[in-house]
Order: C-alpha cells, then sequence, then structure tokens
C-alpha cells in the first residue's frame, strides 16, 4: 500500500516540491485509511484533525451549519487549517463515496511546513493562491515594465524663466539638444517644441512672446520611484508626451513617452501618437493586429490583466475620438453638445483583446436635424471602427442603433427600473456598465439613474436573480462539466462573477464601473466579508489571465480566439485551482441569493 502511496503522491502538487529526505519523512509515518459513504472524517467544532488527509480515490464533501459545501475529490487535501491553526475544523468532511485516504501525521505535517515552498501552498488561502499564480513568469520586458522609472535613467532638466521669450526658451532647449524646458514660476510649468508649433507659430506670434504667455500651467508630476508600466498608463490617461519627475517633491529629472519604449513600434505610447496624428481611417486595417502585439507584449511583460486592460482601453479611447473628430471634419461641427459612452468589457476598462463593439451616442437637443447629424456620424465611426477591427455587436448594440437624445435616455433608463422585465433587465445589465469616452455632454443625469435604482427592491431583486443565470460548470459532484472537453471561462466563470459583481456595486452606491472596484466599494458597505469579496477578485483575475493566455496562444497559431480553455491543456495545479475557483463562484451567488432575498437558478 505505501508503495501504491507514493506512485499516487509525488506526482501531486505541493508535494512535488519536498525534498529526498522530506520524502523520507513522509514514507515513514504515512498511512492509508478507507471511509464508507455518510461516514464523518473531521466534524466542525470537533477535535483538532491528527493528520494531513490526501484522497486517493472517491468524493467527499464539507459541511459548514448543516448547509453542504463544495466536494473534495482525487488529489484534493483537508484538515490542514485545523492542524495549522490548532483549533477544531471550521467544516464537517463527509465521504460522499468509498473514500480511501492517505494519512499524514500531523506531526509529520507540520515539520514538512518548514520547506517555504511546500508551506505556501497551505499557508495562502485560495485568493494569494491565486494571486500567485496569475504572476507566472516575466521577460525582459517585464522587468522593464516593472522596474522603477529613475532606475532607466532620467533626462537633465532645462529650466527658462517665465518672463524670459519663447526664443530664449528655444535657443535654450537647442543648447540641451531637448525639446521640452520646464518654466521656473509658482507653481512651475512646461514648454515644448509642440506648443512653440501650436501657440507661436500657428497663432502669428513673434520671437519677443513671454514663454508664461504659452506655457502649459498644469504641471504634472509623479515620483521618480513609480514604475514603469504606472508612468504609462499615467501618460496615456492624461495625454501627455513629457512627465516630470520627482524625490521628496523635488523635480529630478524628466521621462518622455519615446524614453520609456525606445525602438518598440508595437506598444501604448506609439499606437496612441500614431491615432492622434490618424487622417485617413482606411489606414487602419492595421490596428488589430497592432493592439494585440501591444497587448502580447505587456502581459508576457508580467503586467496584471487588469492593468493591461486599462491600458488597451486608453488606446482605444483614443481612437474613437480621433474617429469622431474626422466624422467632424466630414459632416461640419456637431450642432449640439454629445457624449459617445461604450459598456460591457470595454465600459469595464477590462477588453485585453478586441472584441464586439458596444457603443451608443447621446446628444443634448431633440430634434430632427439633430437626430439626422448625430444617425450619420454614427454610421461613419462605428463603419471606421469595423475597418479597425472591431466587429459589429450580434446583439446590435451600437450606436447606429442607440443614437438618442439624453431626454429619450433618461425615458428608457428610467422605465428599466420601474418595469423589470426580463428584456430591460438585460438592456440594464449591459447598459448600467456605461463608460463616457468622447465628447462635452455631461451624462451625470444617467449616473444618477443608475444610482437611484439601488432604492428599488423590486429591481435590485430582479437584477440579483438575474445574475443567478449565469452558472459555474460544476456537476452535482462539483466536478468540472467539460463540453468535449473544453469549458468555456466566460459564461462559467467571468459572466457570473461580473453580473454578481454589478448588483452589489449599485447597491453599495458605487460609481466604479471596474468589477474588482465595485467589490471593494461591497466590502466596504459590509454586503459581502473582506474575505469573500478578497477571494473573488483574485478568482476574477484568475480567469482573466487564463483567458488572455489561451486566446494569445490560439492567435499566435493563426486561430480564431475565443473564451474557451481545453482542460487538458492546464497542468494540474491549474484544473485544481480552476475547480476551486468555480467553488468560489457558487459560494458568491449563494450570497447574492441570500442578501437580495431571491432563489439561485438552476
Amino acid at each position: 500500500m505505501i508503495a501504491k502511496f507514493m506512485d499516487f503522491w509525488r506526482g501531486q502538487h505541493p508535494f512535488v516540491l519536498l525534498t529526498e529526505n522530506e520524502v523520507e519523512l513522509v514514507r515513514s509515518g504515512v498511512k492509508t485509511r478507507t471511509f464508507s459513504p455518510g461516514k464523518a472524517i473531521l466534524q466542525q467544532g470537533g477535535d483538532i484533525s491528527s493528520s494531513l488527509f490526501l484522497i486517493a480515490e472517491g468524493t467527499a464533501h464539507l459541511e459548514c451549519d448543516n448547509l453542504v459545501g463544495r466536494v473534495l475529490e482525487e488529489g484534493d487535501c483537508f484538515g490542514y487549517p485545523s492542524i495549522i491553526s490548532q483549533d477544531s475544523p471550521t467544516a464537517t468532511v463527509v465521504a460522499e463515496s468509498e473514500l480511501t485516504v492517505h494519512c499524514i501525521p500531523a506531526a509529520i505535517f507540520t515539520e514538512l511546513l518548514q520547506n517555504a515552498k511546500f508551506a505556501e501552498f497551505f499557508l495562502k488561502d485560495l485568493g494569494e493562491r491565486l494571486r500567485l499564480m496569475a504572476r507566472g513568469g516575466t521577460s525582459s520586458l517585464g522587468s522593464q515594465l516593472t522596474t522603477a522609472v529613475e532606475d532607466l535613467g532620467l533626462r537633465p532638466v532645462v529650466t527658462v524663466a517665465a518672463n524670459d521669450t519663447v526664443a530664449e526658451a528655444a535657443r535654450a532647449m537647442r543648447a540641451a539638444r531637448d525639446d521640452v524646458a520646464l518654466v521656473t514660476c509658482d507653481p512651475p510649468g512646461i514648454i515644448t517644441d509642440h506648443d512653440f508649433q501650436v501657440k507661436v507659430l500657428a497663432d502669428g506670434l513673434g520671437p519677443e512672446t513671454p514663454v508664461h504667455q504659452v506655457m502649459t500651467h498644469d504641471l504634472k508630476t509623479l515620483p521618480a520611484d513609480i514604475p514603469v508600466h504606472s508612468a504609462l498608463l499615467y501618460m496615456l490617461e492624461e495625454r501627455i508626451h513629457h512627465l516630470p519627475m520627482t524625490r521628496d517633491g523635488d523635480i529630478v529629472g524628466l521621462v518622455s513617452a519615446t524614453d520609456l519604449l525606445r525602438h518598440q513600434t508595437r506598444n501604448p505610447l506609439y499606437l496612441t501618437r500614431q491615432l492622434e496624428h490618424l487622417e485617413d481611417a482606411a489606414t487602419l486595417a492595421t490596428y488589430r493586429i497592432d493592439a494585440a502585439a501591444m497587448v502580447e507584449r505587456l502581459f508576457n511583460g508580467g503586467l496584471k490583466v487588469s492593468q493591461v486592460g486599462r491600458i488597451f482601453a486608453s488606446v482605444n479611447d483614443t481612437l474613437v475620438r480621433r474617429l469622431l473628430r474626422l466624422a467632424e471634419k466630414k459632416l461640419g461641427p456637431a450642432p449640439c453638445p454629445f457624449a459617445w459612452i461604450v459598456f460591457g468589457s470595454e465600459g469595464r476598462m477590462e477588453q485585453a483583446l478586441i472584441t464586439d463593439q458596444d457603443n451608443a451616442l447621446v446628444y443634448g437637443e431633440a430634434n430632427e436635424n439633430n437626430a439626422q447629424y448625430f444617425n450619420e456620424l454614427a454610421e461613419l465611426v462605428v463603419g471606421n471602427l469595423l475597418v479597425a477591427g472591431f466587429p459589429p455587436c450580434p446583439g446590435g448594440y451600437m450606436a447606429t442603433n442607440w443614437c438618442k437624445s439624453l431626454d429619450e435616455w433618461l425615458e428608457i433608463m428610467s422605465g428599466w427600473v420601474m418595469r423589470p422585465t426580463p428584456e430591460s433587465l438585460m438592456m440594464a445589465g449591459i447598459f448600467f456598465d456605461f463608460r463616457p469616452v468622447a465628447g462635452s455632454l455631461s451624462v451625470e443625469s444617467l449616473e444618477e439613474v443608475l444610482l437611484a435604482s439601488a432604492d428599488s427592491q423590486l429591481f435590485m431583486a430582479h437584477l440579483a436573480r438575474q445574475s443567478l443565470g449565469f452558472r459555474p460548470p460544476l456537476n452535482l459532484f462539483r466536478r468540472i462539466r467539460a463540453d468535449d472537453g473544453m469549458v468555456d471561462l466566460k459564461t462559467g466563470g467571468i459572466a457570473p462573477i461580473v453580473a454578481a459583481g454589478r448588483v452589489f456595486g449599485i447597491k453599495a452606491g458605487s460609481r466604479a464601473r471596474p468589477t474588482h472596484r465595485r467589490f471593494q466599494a461591497a466590502m466596504g458597505a459590509g454586503l459581502i466579508s473582506q474575505d469573500l469579496g478578497r477571494t473573488v477578485a483574485e478568482t476574477y483575475r484568475f480567469f482573466l489571465q487564463l483567458r488572455l493566455r489561451e486566446q494569445l496562444g490560439v492567435l499566435n497559431g493563426q486561430g480564431v480566439p475565443d473564451s474557451r480553455v481545453h482542460l487538458n491543456s492546464l497542468s494540474s495545479l491549474e484544473h485544481r485551482h480552476l475547480k476551486d475557483a468555480f467553488g468560489v463562484i457558487r459560494e458568491l451567488q449563494e450570497k447574492v441569493a441570500h442578501q437580495f432575498q431571491t432563489n439561485l437558478l438552476g
């Protein structure tokens, strides 16, 4: 029996991390036991576990306060929380079928915990384990993206006085062979070659113009020890190309977009600059390829998928703003203020690769002329997004179909809340992730409708119930249910977390769109526990990381990526984490059902 055990557990994580001496220690004390169906191995509130149990054959389930929890199967361990805490088990473990387990005595297990890598598996909760797993390896690009900006080298600062002339400033910059200078005034400013072009020459001003007349007054800075990827994201979102860096509040140098990612043509700053100077939408044919290459570089560089999503959303926002300017150049100036909004994963800033379009247009005043203009504007922009590689939305949720005045939008969205039909709930689930990306029209009144929906008990109960329609692919025995060996990570994992996060976020009164921030708001409002909220956030990140990794692999193989993963492609550890992650969704959905007094579906 010992030989059989050795063959079994040596291939199981984390036992593969043990040294030969530790293996011999286990061999000296392990015992194998069999339990009949219905037998309780550990009892909630009972004696401290005497062993670490490793399931060899059969299944067991956890019971907590008479509620059945997740199922344990071959390769799963139990008993270790009790040993580590030296406290009673927090759940009862019951054999579902004839159960064979290998029992490692508590004293030996405690000694094995001196192996840091082995101990890490047991000492970290699921959320922490998923976070560690999501980090993976980092490439040389990753070390560059995660290193401090100051470690890449900062430019010396060229300074000019506010009362200097632009000619004097230009000579100082030429002498330093630089294209930017800081202006010494209170507060300090900045002036660039670009300012000379658009604020001096283009306006017909002369060389004697004082610097303070054309400089940028709102100087933006960041600490010099900030990671490169954070500086990149800040420059993208603020739409700046030069960034002074500080140490202890003093400016110690300067970095530019080209400094951060020199000689890399497929990076976010390069793409952004290309888009800002775009004159012909026909040249967008390579955008999809360039964007995917950019995402792959960022992802392989070690950035979290949430960081990749924010950067990609910022680049896409720049694209939309440029396409709108080109459309207005063709149609003439907009007759009234408007707002271009996006929703879905783009609205939540969680899109990592180009997917279907999800956008709409809101304009200020309802009249026939405005309707005609903005419908034409929507046609042009949506058409050019198609050229850029964004497919049409199968459900038609695009500005060509959803182009309405602000008053019309208010009436529609208020109707969804007051009359929560299946169709209106589906619409709310899509549009309530909206985010404005261009235009000067305020959509605060739409935001207020969304926030006020939390006060409608009927609407929230229906929205909560609708969110439970997405179920994790686990069968009655808590095993992963696959279709031809494939599991859809979106419908089984990502969608249910997004839907639950939306419900909790609205209830918490949060304006946030990203899913992890909605759960942060829910934790702050006491709607869910800190432990569950953090675990769900890491579970969500795990799903997104795993999906993006698989999608990039398919793209590199010249295939068409989707949200499915083949179970056989996963390591035993990934397979276990995937099952645990689906189990977290069940726990989350039970919390939704209880919080909003509705029933689980399916």
